[in-house]
């Protein structure tokens, strides 16, 4: 062999060895991304350090991905529409949501996930789905209204018209994905995946999700609060224990605060009514949540006109989403307590009296507008972000024998917050209003358990047994409050995830 020949040679051979360890390569980078794939993850991609958006990405060891809850965000302008937009997943990679409860921050995005491509399936309690079948066409229905006025105003500035998020359409089809699933009740999602829904008397449907995830010879036992309701509620059964867990996400709104006793609200309610509507001859608004919040004020309404405290005074329901909504409390009596269970022995409607009016159509809405007579007026959203509330607010806050009553939770960013505060004028449909009428607020109304009555709902739990707690649903300084409250109470390894972080389980 001559020289040129054995570097003909040497050549050849290097060139299949290289091919060789190439050849090893593939199978170790396959190896490599197996392990990582085998590693159960969650990934916090909504409600963390803030009230709004609950999002939660659990991917297990074979791939199998489950988001829990599907919230939309709300209250942070055109900042809101982004935040919607970017999800930092594939929506047909998902395959199944699961969600805790129906209201829009924990489900307004599912018409969303079906638009871009989702088919898998949707897991909730009946109630739940129920609530969903008429919440989630209402949202469509808004995001079509707010897009068209919004393009009205960017055409006005020779900007081209932009999207709604989702539409009416959007959300009905949606509602072929969902299975409803009883309280109680075990679920298997697939052979590896247990699924049961406890109570968390947080409003109709609302269930702590409870996870059983068996993978390579352990199992993973991961619960998910979704929002905690208060222990004594005016209509729904009290939270119930939930299974021991290694993995706890939890709620985390009022983690700093505690709430006034409950007897209160139903004393302070009738005081703001009577000396409103009887000693000053106004109105009285009350910006309140559709799903549950109303339902809650129309009982005691209900109870003050049974027992004869309640003034001779007309009791105004503006909004139709409640009013659908108390048709489908009275499809679930067996989510009701036993106070109102009683009460329905005598009075077969807890949310209907002689004098309470449910209003659906605009034409009857703006005939409150015009309206004299002092009066009630209950409307949509508690927030006073959008819906009729903002009509009655804008008509009604600048006289001052009227009073605005709060009665739950307002993000920092919202309506409702800046009227709460104090300002002294605020803007409603591009106008200045200035703030005449009187501002309460009852906060024992609230349907978020206070720190308390949280670390009471836990105590079900061992909690030397919870391998990693973390904190949701919460603004930061309440979550790291909270984060002390059960540090003290003997829990360990409690974390305040931030957006987008992704943890190993």
């Amino acid at each position: 062999m001559n020289f040129l020949s054995f570097l003909a040679f040497v050549k050849y051979e290097l060139s299949d060895f290289t091919g060789f360890l190439v050849s090893l390569a593939v199978p170790l980078r396959t190896l490599k991304a197996n392990k990582i794939l085998r590693i159960m993850k969650i990934k916090f991609l909504g409600a963390t350090r803030e009230v709004t958006g609950s999002k939660f990405l659990i991917t297990t060891g074979k791939g199998k991905k489950i988001l829990l809850d599907c919230g939309i965000y709300q209250g942070k302008g055109l900042e809101t529409d982004a935040m919607n937009r970017n999800l930092d997943f594939k929506p047909a990679e998902i395959d199944h949501i699961i969600l805790s409860h129906a209201h829009i921050d924990h489900s307004g995005l599912i018409p969303y996930m079906y638009r871009l491509g989702f088919r898998g399936s949707v897991v909730c309690t009946n109630a739940t789905r129920d609530l969903c079948s008429i919440m989630l066409p209402d949202s469509g229905h808004i995001q079509e209204n707010d897009t068209y006025y919004f393009n009205k105003k960017r055409a006005k500035q020779n900007l081209p018209p932009v999207q709604p998020i989702y539409t009416l359409e959007d959300a009905r089809k949606c509602m072929g994905l969902f299975i409803g699933v009883p309280l109680n009740r075990k679920f298997n999602i697939d052979e590896n995946i247990r699924l049961k829904f406890t109570n968390t008397g947080h409003m109709l449907g609302g269930a702590v999700i409870n996870l059983q995830i068996s993978e390579k010879g352990r199992v993973v036992r991961l619960a998910y609060t979704g929002d905690i309701g208060r222990p004594e509620n005016r209509i729904l059964r009290s939270p119930e224990p939930f299974p021991q867990c290694d993995i706890l996400i939890t709620e985390s709104t009022y983690g700093g605060r505690l709430h006034p006793p409950m007897q209160d609200a139903q004393t302070e309610l009738l005081r703001v009514v009577k000396e409103t509507c009887t000693d000053k001859g106004g109105k009285l608004i009350i910006p309140s949540f559709s799903i549950g919040r109303t339902q809650e004020l129309v009982h005691s309404l209900n109870n003050f006109f049974n027992a004869g405290q309640l003034p001779r005074i007309q009791i105004y329901v503006d909004s139709p989403l409640a009013v659908n909504a108390t048709e489908i409390f009275r499809l679930h009596p067996d989510c009701f307590n036993d106070d109102v269970q009683e009460v329905m022995e005598n009075d077969p409607d807890p949310f209907g009296f002689s004098s309470l009016h449910y209003i659906k159509s605009a034409d009857d809405s703006k005939a409150l507008n015009t309206l004299k007579d002092p009066c009630v007026i209950i409307s949509a959203s508690g927030m006073m972000e959008a819906g009729r509330i903002k009509h009655h607010l804008a008509n009604n806050i600048g006289n001052s024998r009227n009073t605005i009553l709060a009665v739950g939770y307002c993000s920092p960013n919202t309506l409702g917050a800046k009227i709460l505060r104090g300002d002294t004028e605020v803007s409603i449909f591009g106008e200045i209003h200035q703030i005449k009428a009187k501002v309460e607020r009852i906060e024992a109304f609230s349907g978020h358990a206070d720190y308390n009555e949280m670390i009471d709902f836990l105590k079900c739990q061992e909690k030397e047994k919870i391998r990693k707690t973390f904190l949701v649903h919460g603004d930061y300084e309440s979550a790291n409050a909270y984060k002390g409250h059960l540090n003290r109470a003997g829990y360990k390894k409690v974390e305040v995830p931030e957006l987008g972080q992704e943890v190993e389980i």
